[in-house]
């Protein structure tokens, strides 16, 4: 099967939706590791673009690897995520960014071909990332953090509420 019919028969994606399948499906509609492998590295340089972008906002900016080009576009996304005090928001807008740079990979040229494969297998695995986001677990390990930095902190605040 060639790779625009594998992309036209996949269930469409939208950021902020659930996942439609599962990684496991997308590997079998595929049938090749071999193409998903060369599918992940297409977005190898973009993704230490991004991530360099997300290092310097962070303040970490020594620790950027090297990367092919540079986008002013995409450091100036990244970094302006980073003006939310929100920290589930501010997430929301870095997986967009990362949502947002997959489309780079798909050419007006060829908008089934391999890089929108591509493009797709980077937003699954955002989506499905972001389906196993559990608030009442996030909000336990963070009661357990904090229990451990002071004791009795977790219990206080449920007492207050």
């Amino acid at each position: 099967m060639t790779i625009d019919y594998i992309v036209a028969g996949l269930p469409a994606l939208a950021f902020g939706e659930k996942a439609p399948i599962s990684w496991e499906r997308f590997r079998e509609a595929v049938g090749d590791d071999a193409l998903i492998e060369r599918l992940e590295r297409r977005f190898d340089d973009l993704d230490t673009q991004l991530r360099n972008a997300v290092a310097a906002a962070r303040g970490g900016a020594e620790d950027a690897r090297a990367a092919e080009g540079c986008s002013l576009y995409w450091r100036d996304r990244a970094a302006a995520c980073f003006q939310e005090r929100d920290v589930a928001k501010r997430q929301d807008l870095i997986d967009r960014v990362w949502w947002d740079a997959a489309g780079e990979l798909v050419p007006p040229a060829s908008p089934l071909g391999e890089g929108a494969l591509a493009a797709y297998a980077l937003r699954l695995k955002i989506a499905l990332r972001r389906d196993r986001a559990d608030a009442a677990a996030g909000n336990a390990a963070f009661d357990a953090i904090a229990d451990a930095a002071t004791p009795g902190f977790g219990q206080a605040q449920e007492q207050k509420i």
